[in-house]
């Protein structure tokens, strides 16, 4: 259920957003990135402390993903896309559009804008990098840094179906809601798991998309 509430639009413009992104953050790594022995403070282990493996850290991936802003008239949206259902890991679930650093990728922002190219055909030359997110670390291995930047429109997209089943935009306004910011579980094999959860009509955003969008709402809202 999506809560109702009358959104003040020139607070959650494109343009403000921009201003509290260039205020706020900055494209310089951020340590827990780029050392592999530093702990990140964000992540699946904030909710679930007792989850958390030691060392876990120290091996997890590193990854890359783009918290795309576009500009609307009727407000700033967010990209998300969601996840093919034919994915081995995670499918079906919403998320944004990155993946894994890669060896050949120039570093975190080469690796998101790649991943944005090849899941869902957004033009790089489009996207207007503002700043990193905090490193966000997954009980599944992965050590993500958010890249936030704007995406100029219009742009077509080419979503690939081996990775993508569609991608949409969620009003920015409804996701910065605090009172859209639920805290869940589920319990799997005996062993349950809290993340928060961002249900938007049809579309069930949680766990680590909405973890990460928590952390922006805290890093430029709070």
């Amino acid at each position: 259920m999506t809560t109702a509430f009358t959104p003040d639009h020139t607070l959650f413009s494109a343009e403000d957003f921009r201003a509290r992104a260039l205020s706020r953050l900055t494209l310089d790594l951020p340590q827990e990135s780029a050392d592999p022995a530093w702990r990140p403070h964000r992540g699946d282990h904030v909710l679930n402390p007792g989850l958390y493996k030691e060392g876990l850290a120290a091996t997890a991936m590193p990854a890359a993903v783009l918290v795309a802003i576009v500009p609307r008239a009727e407000g700033a949206q967010v990209l998300l896309t969601r996840r093919s259902t034919a994915m081995r890991r995670h499918a079906g679930q919403v998320a944004f559009p990155g993946g894994r650093i890669d060896p050949e990728d120039d570093g975190p922002v080469d690796a998101a804008l790649r991943e944005a190219e090849e899941e869902i055909g957004l033009d790089r030359s489009l996207v207007r990098p503002l700043g990193f997110l905090d490193v966000y670390l997954t009980h599944s291995g992965f050590r993500i840094l958010p890249l936030v930047a704007l995406v100029v429109p219009p742009f077509g997209l080419v979503i690939n179906p081996e990775e993508v089943d569609e991608a949409f935009e969620v009003p920015l306004h409804f996701l910065m809601e605090p009172a859209n910011h639920l805290q869940e579980s589920r319990t799997r094999e005996g062993v349950t798991r809290h993340f928060y959860a961002m249900p938007y009509g049809e579309k069930n955003i949680w766990g680590v998309t909405a973890g990460i969008l928590r952390n922006l709402h805290e890093r430029l809202y709070g």
